[in-house]
């Protein structure tokens, strides 16, 4: 048995990505009873701090996807709580959920990182969508991908390979959110690179390759089995796969986080990684990317979870 005597899970929250924090929740609190962990779940209600007040836990692990999950809001609550959790600190999280703070910083540091506009979506509308997008397509060229600035699960996200496909993929991203990332598209292999810290810096385990069967990673091919092939570690060459690794432990080191992060890349037909974003709660249910890496690299994902919680204990909150 750990030394841990009260963990608790925190699951939900009232994103667009609910239902699968509730997946990551389950799968985080039924690994860690099997290693021995007193486990609690609960969502994000106002009988949160009353409860965690009355009975704090030793440390808390975030599976809140989207929102405040990964903004930095809820881990505000809990360093007001005095309680230690795993994860980056609410002003790491901030920079790092925005995709386009966040490819600033790894581009200052050297990383490649697809060009792009940042686009509100009130200039989008004041400034007639039809010229500003015109200008996007003469800047960018095509094809091009489509995204909310914020947020996760490929909601909102869309490739667009012509011009006349632009205006829709525009739409479908202000529905998730108020500003649209649009990025040149990057043809190659889609890789996730996990990074854990468990003390002695952080460490990339294996890339995993991502070939959804209809060709594009959406919320179906992410969350359905089946939808999607997954080859863990990999099928990339060693110089390849190195240069992955090394990127995703730089981009989590220039942000700032810590304990863990999930790097989500593209390598195009020479070999390089390009950087797309960083997940500071990766998804822990059991089509999500970071256990598959994890088994991968022969870790235990209870053990893992478990190794993180403790060294979050160990923090002054």
């Amino acid at each position: 048995m750990s030394d841990l005597g009260h963990v608790l899970v925190l699951a939900g929250g009232l994103s667009y990505e609910r239902e699968v924090s509730l997946r990551s929740g389950r799968r985080v609190s039924e690994v860690l009873r099997s290693a021995g962990i007193d486990v609690e779940t609960r969502d994000t209600d106002a009988s949160l701090v009353p409860s965690v007040l009355a009975d704090p836990p030793d440390a808390v692990f975030v599976t809140l996807h989207g929102g405040a999950g990964e903004d930095g809001a809820i881990r505000s609550i809990l360093e007001l709580l005095h309680v230690p959790y795993v994860g980056a600190g609410p002003d790491t999280c901030r920079v790092a959920f925005d995709k386009p703070s966040a490819k600033a910083v790894v581009r200052s540091v050297g990383l490649l990182t697809p060009d792009s506009v940042t686009l509100p979506k009130e200039t989008f509308h004041d400034l007639g969508a039809s010229a500003v997008l015109t200008r996007i397509v003469e800047h960018l060229g095509l094809p091009l991908f489509v995204k909310p600035a914020r947020g996760g699960s490929a909601l909102g996200a869309s490739a667009v390979r012509t011009a006349e496909e632009l205006p829709a993929a525009m739409v479908g991203c202000f529905a998730y959110g108020d500003t649209a990332l649009i990025e040149r598209y990057i043809e190659g292999v889609e890789v996730s690179v996990s990074v854990i810290d468990l003390g002695d810096g952080p460490v990339a385990l294996p890339a995993v390759e991502i070939v959804p069967d209809k060709g594009v990673y959406d919320y179906a091919a992410r969350y359905t089995a089946g939808h999607t092939e997954f080859f863990a570690p990999a099928r990339l060459s060693a110089e390849a796969a190195a240069a992955c690794a090394e990127m995703a432990v730089t981009a989590h080191t220039a942000l700032g986080l810590r304990d863990l992060s999930r790097t989500d890349l593209i390598v195009d037909a020479q070999g390089r990684p390009h950087f797309l974003e960083v997940n500071v709660a990766p998804g822990m249910t059991e089509t999500s990317l970071l256990p598959m890496a994890a088994e991968a690299a022969g870790q235990d994902l209870g053990t893992l979870c478990r190794g993180l919680l403790e060294i979050a204990a160990a923090r002054t909150a």
